[in-house]
């Protein structure tokens, strides 16, 4: 890491922010796409039936997964799309903004007992 940038936030403070090399830059950008493609592939097997959200949920350890947002895990679901995932959403008291990682033991639970 380089230089840091300051700028002032609501309350007045200085906060540093990084600021990152070319090839820094250039392997988090490389990283982003590795994880998006990983949850693309994800996505197909779900989508397929290749893999169950049991599974997934089992494995709510991994990064790829733990980082997903729950409403893209459950609309790659077969028959399950964004009205239903929504609603389910909804039902059980996920956020929208909820990712695998953050599910609570009922949270989770419950989408089996629904999907599973």
């Amino acid at each position: 890491m380089t230089e840091e940038a300051k700028f002032d936030t609501e309350g007045g403070e200085h906060m540093s922010l990084p600021t990152l090399t070319r090839e820094e830059k250039m392997q988090a950008l490389q990283k982003a796409q590795e994880m998006r493609s990983r949850r693309a592939e994800l996505r197909r097997q779900l989508k397929k039936g290749i893999i169950s959200l049991q599974e997934v949920l089992d494995s709510a350890d991994n990064e790829v997964i733990a980082r997903m947002r729950v409403a893209y895990l459950l609309e790659s679901l077969p028959q399950v799309g964004k009205v239903t995932s929504e609603k389910l959403m909804k039902e059980i008291g996920i956020n929208e903004n909820r990712r695998v990682r953050g599910l609570g033991k009922r949270q989770r639970s419950e989408l089996l007992e629904r999907l599973g």
